[in-house]
């Protein structure tokens, strides 16, 4: 697969240098049209979302949203970490996000992985990761455990509007997970 780069030819994506000179191209464009939008970094929403950070999933477009609507919080398998617990406290703390939505999808690359991954990082760098993978067998349950780390975050002081889902990356439709 390849992308298209401005009156040239196609780089390969196995070239990291031709993607990025591609999107530092495609940004010189876009700032040649580019109004800064009237908007504070306070979502008008006041919603936080944490999804998958998977290429084929058009967030905004699958929840309808616009730019200055959500703050948008996305990492591998969306799963609630400390990391995101630091994103979420500063959402909601410093910038007033009430609410917390939590998307994984179906089909997910962190179904496919074990904790096994940090040992083989371990003895291919001779480093341990300090951080966990995070790696799930049921969707279903990651959600609710994703679900349940928010509620209970002393961090937190708006735990009870979040709500969980899984995308369907063939539909395109989102499937409520209860916390039960």
């Amino acid at each position: 697969m390849s992308i298209p780069a401005s009156g040239s030819a196609k780089p390969s994506l196995t070239s990291a240098a031709s993607v990025t000179d591609r999107l530092v191209e495609a940004n010189r464009k876009y700032a040649t049209e580019f109004v800064a939008p009237k908007l504070g970094a306070a979502p008008a929403l006041k919603v936080a979302v944490v999804a998958c950070m998977d290429a084929r999933i058009d967030l905004h477009r699958a929840l309808g949203l616009e730019l200055g609507d959500c703050h948008t919080i996305r990492n591998a398998g969306g799963v609630v970490t400390d990391d995101t617990i630091r994103s979420l406290t500063i959402s909601q703390r410093a910038l007033g996000t009430r609410s917390v939505v939590l998307i994984h999808h179906t089909n997910c690359g962190m179904q496919t992985v074990t904790e096994d991954f940090r040992t083989e990082l371990e003895q291919e760098v001779g480093q341990r990761p300090t951080w966990a993978v995070e790696a799930f067998t049921d969707i279903d349950q990651d959600v609710r455990q994703s679900i349940n780390r928010v509620r209970t975050s002393p961090f937190l002081p708006h735990t009870d509007d979040v709500r969980g889902f899984v995308f369907n990356v063939h539909s395109g439709l989102l499937r409520e997970i209860t916390n039960k």
